[in-house]
């Protein structure tokens, strides 16, 4: 009899929010109560992995400074061990997975070798630990623009941002004047960009481009919902995973 080679699982990256278990996603906590294996970081309170189902498995996989349980290397390649022997495998992480979490270097990993992702963005700690001290981190009065920076580079040390991810709220109708003041800031105009309407919706639309399509992008949009600008070179990853989607490429 001829054996049939199992399907791989599929991988959830799941941020758990800057800590109190109820800042945790409803969709966050329903990918939890169903996960057969969860690789979780040193941030998960033990309040958060109480809620994890009993008969799940449980692997510490966290990096603090100084005392690294796994090397990023290594937690990338049990990820995808796990996916290949479990179907719903959990990449628990403090916060937001996508914001300074090492998600996109998970995903990218994984895409490689066919695996299917979902990303369940999580409260990052910029937004809920101010939150928590009742500091508006953006104020019409005081202040109108937001950026969140790494204390440390891949390297370890601190290192100045030299290619800065820009997201614009409420910018689609001055795409034209954002366009033109970017590139006098001295952005090539070959920068990825992405616009993104009605997003994490059942009709979210992503329009993607360079730098010099946003105007266009931006008229093309219909308008029908609030959208974001994302200006940088990870917005190509956007484009990248709509080529994915559609079949046209597989990494």
């Amino acid at each position: 009899m001829k054996e049939t080679t199992k399907q791989p699982g599929k991988v959830w990256l799941v941020g758990g929010g800057p800590g109190d278990p109820e800042l945790l996603t409803v969709k966050a906590m329903r990918v939890l109560s169903q996960a057969d294996i969860v690789l979780y970081d040193s941030l998960i309170s033990d309040d958060i992995l109480d809620m994890l189902p009993q008969k799940c498995t449980r692997i510490h996989v966290g990096k603090r400074c100084g005392a690294h349980k796994m090397t990023q290397v290594d937690i990338q390649k049990l990820l995808l061990t796990s996916a290949r022997k479990y179907n719903r495998v959990v990449r628990l992480k403090g916060g937001d997975p996508f914001i300074f979490g090492r998600g996109g270097e998970e995903l990218e990993y994984l895409q490689r070798f066919g695996i299917e992702v979902e990303v369940v963005p999580g409260i990052t700690a910029a937004a809920g630990c101010a939150a928590a001290a009742k500091i508006p981190l953006t104020h019409r009065q005081y202040g109108n623009a937001l950026m969140m920076d790494s204390g440390r580079s891949q390297f370890g040390e601190y290192q100045k941002s030299h290619n800065p991810t820009r997201v614009f709220y409420m910018g689609v109708r001055q795409a034209g004047m954002i366009t033109a003041s970017l590139l006098e800031e001295g952005l090539a105009d070959s920068t990825p960009v992405a616009l993104i309407a009605n997003g994490t919706l059942p009709n979210q639309e992503v329009h993607t481009g360079v730098l010099m399509d946003l105007p266009f992008l931006a008229e093309r949009y219909s308008g029908a919902g609030p959208a974001l600008i994302v200006v940088g070179e990870v917005a190509a990853f956007a484009a990248k995973n709509q080529v994915q989607a559609h079949g046209e490429a597989v990494a």
